[in-house]
């Protein structure tokens, strides 16, 4: 199953604030902020919505097609992403910008404050999918990520005019977009990715009932944070996915990113809504372990033990025969 994963490839500058940022805010002068937090830690990692996807994915065993732009100074990333199994011929290098750029701040309510520079991103636009396909054998499913905004609308339109399926995941972009865009984001996705708040927002500024988003869209993936994932699909009992049992927190960026790269190497298995929700939830958990998008490694029976304390055993049998990260 050849799935392109289109979105967003950066450099993440990470920080943690030892405090709460709840305790600096007057509601009252919302209007008027001016703040600033002294962090005490900084990392510097690869991110992006679609490199961590695809990069959570090639640590299961697949060798996703990542789509995205990015500066000459995306040589190091490349090679990284390339070592660890992921596609990135079909990556757009732009001559006059720099590698996007996310800085964000965690605070001890793993609350985050974060800000995005764009950078080559902006030159998605130009990323045509049709040479993408005939260079890969042909696109099963193209993820539609944070992006662009012009490069998220060419990437669904191509996909609408051309019948690939695809994945509405809109994430970070919904703060910034209107209701006719989110519509044509959405209307006629295969599957629909959000999280909770994301959700909502969704739905007010499409105008939208969760019913009538049902209508559009074939299944609807909501995470909970701590309350696991929801699944729900039109006339069917929606599925209901606890989180996976984690070993300590350390920082949930990239988290919502290992969820959906573990639900899409699950559809690229076979496997049914319910196990790829699991397999999805328990990359996450691999994720929040760390800090760093991609800076955890997994290992086949360690992975296959985890699995099977949070989900079972006959769970556990229906990943295993797929299941291709290191052995040791």
């Amino acid at each position: 199953m050849n799935i392109a994963v289109t979105g967003s490839i950066a450099t993440d500058h990470l920080m943690t604030f030892r405090g709460r940022f709840a305790d600096s805010l007057v509601v009252e002068q919302l209007d008027k902020i001016s703040l600033s937090f002294l962090a005490d830690e900084l990392q510097i990692r690869r991110g992006g919505v679609a490199a961590n996807i695809a990069f959570g994915m090639a640590g299961l065993g697949l060798r996703p097609v990542l789509v995205g732009a990015v500066g000459e100074d995306f040589v190091d990333y490349r090679s990284w992403l390339e070592r660890h199994g992921v596609d990135c011929t079909s990556v757009h290098v732009s001559g006059t910008r720099h590698t996007a750029r996310f800085v964000c701040t965690t605070d001890e309510d793993m609350a985050q404050i974060a800000t995005f520079y764009a950078g080559a991103m902006s030159e998605a636009r130009e990323i045509e999918l049709e040479p993408v396909a005939r260079r890969v054998g042909g696109l099963d499913l193209v993820l539609v990520g944070a992006n662009d905004p012009e490069g998220m609308r060419r990437h669904t339109q191509e996909c609408l005019v051309r019948g690939i399926p695809f994945v509405a995941d809109p994430s970070q972009q919904l703060a910034f977009a209107d209701g006719p865009f989110i519509r044509r984001l959405i209307d006629g996705a295969t599957y629909l990715f959000t999280n909770e708040y994301e959700a909502h927002l969704t739905e007010q500024k499409t105008g939208w009932s969760s019913g009538e988003i049902l209508e559009r869209v074939g299944t609807r993936v909501t995470t909970l944070g701590k309350e696991g994932a929801v699944i729900q699909r039109k006339g069917e009992p929606e599925i209901r996915v606890p989180v996976a049992d984690e070993v300590k927190r350390a920082d949930p960026t990239g988290v919502g990113d290992a969820f959906r790269a573990g639900y899409l190497t699950g559809l690229a298995w076979g496997l049914d809504a319910r196990v790829c929700a699991e397999l999805g939830s328990m990359l996450a958990t691999y994720v929040i372990e760390t800090v760093g998008t991609q800076e955890y490694v997994l290992y086949r029976s360690e992975f296959l033990q985890r699995f099977e304390a949070s989900y079972g055993k006959e769970s556990a049998a229906l990943i295993e025969p797929h299941l291709s990260c290191r052995r040791s």
